[in-house]
């Protein structure tokens, strides 16, 4: 049986590939802050699917909380087969409008840990020739909006540019993109969601569905919704000067209050 770690497991996006994974046979390594939480998730993917569910529990936001992810990540004796970085949050409001300290606590979690997380996985993944990465970013890294967007263009670049230089080794890489889904994100943010149409709304258990069956298909970005490929195709042939404001405007309209 194969083992995949996924961090930010207990809710969300995270803990859609948690269930799928678990469901698919798979061997779970789950990662996040609340330990009780942890334990609870594990025990119930046990008992559900007869897989075994170890608990790491770990503050990406801090140096030994990414050192004991990476640790587990680099085991020889005890290897990860796939490594899903979900952890994240967002900052509510505008630049400046945000402390220096939340931002910097945001990029911590979105850029450092994905880079130090990533690249212990994959060290170990390409001495056995096989293995996958997916780094989960969202459709705001394609626009201008803000220090959030900014982190999540990191993600996406660096995954598509370690993707190339790691083609050929048997490890694939990937940056998950998706719009608005139904987790605690917005929540725990602070953020209302009420003024969010409907329709841009997405579900966590498709979405991981066609993301895992994108990264079987080699894919190095996934964007798992035909509705946000539509508005991306637009995103790429609006001017940016253009796109900066209409994203400005349409932030303040739809975006989390």
């Amino acid at each position: 049986m194969t083992t995949a770690l996924i961090t930010g497991s207990t809710a969300g996006i995270g803990a859609a590939f948690a269930r799928r994974l678990a469901a698919d046979g798979h061997n779970l390594v789950l990662v996040a802050r609340d330990t009780v939480r942890l334990t609870e998730q594990a025990t119930e993917l046990h008992d559900r699917h007869g897989i075994e569910a170890e608990v790491l529990s770990a503050d990406l936001a801090s140096d030994e909380g990414i050192e004991t992810v990476a640790a587990r990540l680099g085991d020889r004796k005890n290897p990860v087969d796939l490594l899903v970085n979900n952890a994240g949050f967002g900052n509510k409001g505008r630049y400046l409008d945000v402390p220096m300290a939340d931002e910097l606590r945001m990029l911590k979690v979105h850029i450092e840990a994905v880079l130090r997380l990533t690249s212990a996985a994959t060290a170990a993944m390409r001495e056995r020739g096989r293995g996958g990465v997916v780094n989960v970013a969202s459709v705001a890294a394609f626009v201008p909006r803000g220090t959030y967007g900014a982190s999540k263009a990191w993600v996406v670049q660096f995954t598509q540019g370690a993707a190339r230089d790691l083609a050929g080794s048997g490890v694939r890489l990937m940056a998950l993109c998706p719009g608005f889904v139904r987790t605690e994100f917005h929540q725990r943010a602070g953020m209302g969601t009420d003024n969010i149409p409907g329709w841009m709304w997405l579900d966590a258990d498709k979405l991981v569905a066609a993301a895992l069956a994108d990264l079987a298909r080699g894919r190095t970005v996934s964007v798992p919704d035909p509705r946000y490929k539509a508005l991306m195709g637009l995103v790429k042939v609006t001017p940016r000067g253009l796109l900066g404001g209409v994203t400005s405007k349409t932030g303040r309209k739809y975006g989390p209050r």
